[in-house]
């Protein structure tokens, strides 16, 4: 087979190696071309000696070509693969200190809440070129595979707006059901099988099966608390368990930003989240780790060059969904995921607008979802709040309507819980005029809103949040990584 596959977003060093060798898992796969494009002309270098590395290390005939010409990569591309993060970690660090202002402590910030409704902001114009550029360069009827968050108002904004077919993809459900089968005892995550659907980041697992096996609620609660390390890091999600009586996918971290109940105060955020990790609760904790994380990269490039002079290793091909897709779409070996797509009647108490997470199967002719699914009441209460937020916060990306993007964090279920209107409405100005490079549609309300910020009256405080640390210097993480290699 010979086809090309863009990756938007390149410059993500780690997860387009991860794609790229599992793509090439796939026997078939080995004379298609990879076109690699990105805003960073230096990070697009080191990944492409990456992958040229690879390739010539197991002799494979496939192209890898590297562009800041984004047109020229998707020119004739039958497949589109989106990770972008647009405005960086510069932008996301406001993502995370501006709502500190106001009292309102994110783990990750790049969902809902208000830092991922303002990272929306910025990845849907972005989002509508790069569809434009699908329609008008890409083979035709191309199919977008958007990894980026947030990943319900990309979808949103590309399907309804962008007139592109796309599917989100992420990992949440596979990591929820490796945790599910380890406190179960399962011997291979394959004796576990399991309905789970919702929202991105708030799919629930509604049926568990066990060797064929019914799993009920008290059985669930039990194998999580008698766990030593889950009963401790996911103390939130354990609770979510108990009283809605479903398994969330989601981290301890990301779950609590997503609800109203559990970060309202500082001392309830410390009373649910464990910090032996980010993810399971620190305050801007995904910020810390994907700084030290470029960090780290840049620092010890030739360590990671090396490294891929090895040969691929199929057996270690990773449960992201894009590698399997695509083998199930140009093979007809059928593949079974979890993906993000328009409602369109498959949650029976969802809307139908609305994007969602849910099973489906994939063979040549595309993506067939499991339809008449209906999701406890907690559950679709819980993913109906934060649908209402997402679609809110695509109108106002796409129309640039200042009070419409108020609006929906005012909404937000945690922003709702810890400020005023009042409080609301400057923390949106203050976060459009600090991200005004990155919001070309908001550019004509910038003067107005700093206008206003010069007039509030509205008191802020400096405030790192109730559960933060410090990034960690390379230095630091090399004796860190020394001490866990030489205790294990």
């Amino acid at each position: 087979m010979s086809f090309k596959i863009a990756i938007i977003g390149a410059g993500s060093v780690g997860f387009t190696k991860k794609l790229f060798t599992d793509i090439l898992c796939v026997p078939e796969f080995k004379d298609i071309e990879f076109a690699l494009t990105d805003i960073s002309e230096h990070n697009l270098q080191m990944i492409k000696a990456i992958l040229d590395r690879i390739v010539d290390a197991n002799k494979l005939p496939t192209k890898v070509t590297a562009t800041t010409d984004r047109r020229k990569a998707l020119e004739g591309a039958r497949y589109v693969i989106s990770c972008v993060r647009v405005g960086g970690l510069e932008a996301y660090a406001d993502d995370i200190r501006i709502p500190l202002k106001y009292g309102i402590d994110q783990c990750v910030g790049d969902t809902i809440c208000a830092g991922g409704i303002l990272y929306g902001q910025r990845n849907i114009p972005v989002i509508l070129d790069f569809c434009r550029d699908i329609r008008e360069v890409a083979e035709t009827n191309a199919k977008f595979l958007n990894y980026a968050n947030p990943m319900a108002m990309n979808t949103w904004a590309a399907i309804e707006y962008g007139k592109v077919d796309t599917v989100g993809l992420c990992h949440g459900v596979q990591h929820g059901a490796e945790q599910i089968a380890e406190v179960l005892g399962a011997k291979s995550r394959q004796e576990l099988d399991y309905v789970c659907s919702g929202i991105n980041h708030q799919t629930w697992f509604i049926d568990l099966r066990l060797n064929g096996r019914r799993i009920g609620k008290d059985e669930l609660i039990a194998a999580f608390e008698a766990h030593p390390v889950y009963s401790r890091q996911e103390k939130l999600r354990i609770d979510v368990l108990k009283r809605f009586g479903v398994y969330s996918t989601e981290s301890n971290g990301h779950l609590s930003e997503y609800l109203p109940w559990y970060r309202k105060r500082p001392d309830e955020i410390t009373r649910w989240i464990d910090m032996s990790d980010w993810i399971h609760g620190e305050t801007g904790g995904y910020l810390r780790y994907s700084t030290e994380t470029r960090n780290w990269f840049e620092t010890e490039y030739p360590q990671f060059l090396e490294a891929a002079s090895k040969p691929i290793d199929a057996s270690k091909r990773s449960n992201e969904h894009a590698s399997h897709i695509l083998e199930a779409l140009e093979t007809n070996r059928v593949y079974r995921g979890h993906f993000n797509v328009r409602n369109n009647g498959v949650i029976t108490n969802l809307p139908q607008d609305a994007i969602i997470e849910s099973p489906g199967f994939v063979d040549r002719f595309g993506i067939n979802m499991a339809a008449g699914i209906t999701l406890p009441e907690a559950c679709a209460a819980t993913c109906m709040a934060s649908i209402n937020v997402q679609r809110m916060s695509v109108h106002a990306a796409i129309s640039g309507d200042i009070d419409l993007l108020k609006l929906a964090v005012l909404h937000d279920p945690l922003v709702g819980a810890v400020s005023t209107p009042e409080e609301v409405w400057q923390m949106v100005d203050e976060m459009v005029v600090a991200q005004a490079d990155w919001l070309p549609q908001y550019a004509h309300a910038v003067p107005a809103a700093r206008e206003r910020l010069s007039k509030s009256r509205v008191k802020t405080r400096e405030w790192a949040g109730a559960a933060r640390r410090n990034v960690r210097s390379i230095e630091e993480l090399r004796a860190e990584k020394a001490a866990l290699k030489q205790a294990g």
